[in-house]
């Protein structure tokens, strides 16, 4: 029994052994698979940081865009070219040059080492300076100068010292950063030490820079003849999209804009033009129509009217004339609404001024009123449009407010008025029915009796045509805030 006790517990120490490599090996890979994934949160990180750099950092006009496109490319082939050209091209003239030189030193050493008796070396000198253009100098033997620091652009050290090891294979010391016009060489003969003195345009490539300044300069003659290009392509889209802003704010386009550039954006152009001439004959029948119902109707009133002042007062007639006055103020509201100001011409209106027309009406009505405006106080706008929208909302003010002010600011082309009020307010939820055309709220703010629920939205459509919005929210005097955004 003991014995098989044992065999037993023998066999069962590599079963537990076994269970504990395979958690150890599924812990290990859990890690690794948590480095792995780790490492790709680090990398999409790093991925999203750089693209939105690239994006902050790109132009968002066509203009520079279109230059990139050009530049990106040929920046990129002209380093394809230097690197590839330059590279191959320097290595392999600056090693054949390198090897000539050597071997022209390889010959002297030669000379001095063959006729040891010519203490003065004058042969080998006078061979070195007429026929090889260096000029050496025979020293003591003595120890090489400490070595210098190896140049960043290293071909001419690499290919010298190559072949100085491969020709000669004799200690030696180079200099290439000293003088620049000459290179230094000291070799270590037996009982002496020569040193060389050689042309640097002999051992180097030095005509290089002329490559690159012809490539330089190339670039820059492309770059400006694509420039100019590219502005004269482009000044017909800025004109386009400037005259589609004029036309939208409501500003004269200009008899000189017509269809220029590419074929392309003359269609754009064309198509342009064609919609504004449709869009201003269908104001102009529209005008045209409702300028003939509005005298239709107001005949029909003036009638009214005057068949009532015939007739004996009474409560019943009193009663009847201002039902005739509401038709009245009802009609013209309905007109101003469908009419707009269509064909009324942009001008220099002083928005102060405007603002300041409305004290008089607050001194009737009772109400606490005050202006502040900072910037020019100079904007370019519709008059009577903009007169009557600031009229809609003051007086709109007026009608649901015991306090209002006006506050206005002018900065980079941008007219901001707010009319603020400490009336009821309108809610949330109910902020965006108040633009639709004949929606009166009955909770937030109270009825007027002659009221047609289209004064926010003459507002609105007065503040689209000069190219702005609308904004409601809540005052700081606990009522309805109006914010008025206008490009000028």
């Amino acid at each position: 029994m003991t014995d098989q006790g044992e065999s037993l517990g023998t066999i069962a120490k590599p079963v537990d052994g076994g269970d504990s490599d395979s958690v150890r090996g599924s812990r290990q890979r859990q890690s690794k698979r948590r480095m792995n994934l780790g490492f790709q949160r680090s990398l999409t990180r790093i991925w999203r940081r750089a693209t939105r750099f690239l994006a902050r950092s790109m132009p968002t006009g066509l203009f520079g865009r279109s230059l990139i496109i050009i530049i990106a490319p040929m920046l990129l082939l002209q380093a394809v070219v230097a690197f590839v050209f330059m590279e191959r091209h320097w290595q392999s003239v600056t090693t054949r040059l390198s090897a000539a030189v050597v071997r022209d030193i390889s010959g002297l050493v030669d000379i001095i080492e063959t006729y040891p008796q010519d203490t003065e070396f004058e042969t080998a000198t006078r061979i070195a300076r007429e026929r090889f253009k260096l000029g050496i100098k025979i020293l003591p033997l003595e120890d090489f100068p400490a070595p210098n620091p190896k140049p960043f652009f290293s071909i001419l050290d690499t290919a010298l010292s190559k072949q100085l090891a491969e020709q000669i294979d004799k200690p030696f010391w180079i200099d290439t950063l000293g003088d620049s016009a000459f290179l230094e060489i000291r070799i270590r003969l037996e009982e002496r030490v020569l040193r060389v003195f050689v042309p640097r345009k002999q051992a180097y490539a030095s005509n290089t820079h002329i490559f690159l300044l012809w490539m330089a300069g190339a670039s820059v003659v492309l770059l400006t003849i694509a420039i100019l290009f590219l502005r004269n392509q482009i000044r017909p889209i800025q004109r386009l999209a400037d005259a589609a802003e004029r036309f939208g704010k409501g500003h004269p386009i200009g008899e000189d804009f017509r269809p220029r550039g590419a074929s392309e954006v003359r269609q754009a152009t064309s198509a342009f033009l064609e919609m504004r001439n449709r869009i201003e004959r269908a104001l102009e029948q529209r005008t045209a129509m409702l300028a003939g119902v509005s005298h239709d109707l107001r005949t029909v009133l003036t009638r009214f009217r005057l068949q009532l002042a015939l007739v004996p007062p009474s409560g019943e007639v009193d009663a009847m004339s201002g039902d005739v006055d509401d038709m009245q103020d009802m009609l013209q509201g309905y007109l101003d609404f469908a009419r707009g100001d269509t064909g009324e011409e942009a001008s220099d209106v002083n928005v102060v001024d405007v603002l300041n027309r409305f004290n008089d009406d607050a001194r009737e009505l009772g109400r606490e009123y005050s202006v502040t405006f900072s910037g020019s106080p100079l904007a370019e706008l519709r008059p009577t449009a903009f007169s009557r929208l600031m009229a809609n909302l003051v007086l709109n003010a007026f009608r649901h407010a015991e306090k209002v002010e006006a506050r206005g600011t002018h900065r980079r082309r941008n007219l901001v008025l707010e009319i603020h009020d400490n009336g009821p307010g309108i809610a949330q939820e109910q902020r965006a029915e108040v633009f639709k055309p004949f929606v009166r709220l009955d909770d937030a703010r109270n009825q007027d009796e002659s009221g047609t629920g289209l004064g926010l939205a003459i507002a609105q459509d007065i503040a689209h045509s000069h190219g702005g919005e609308i904004e409601l929210d809540t005052s700081d005097l606990g009522g309805l805030l109006v914010r008025v955004k206008l490009p000028v």
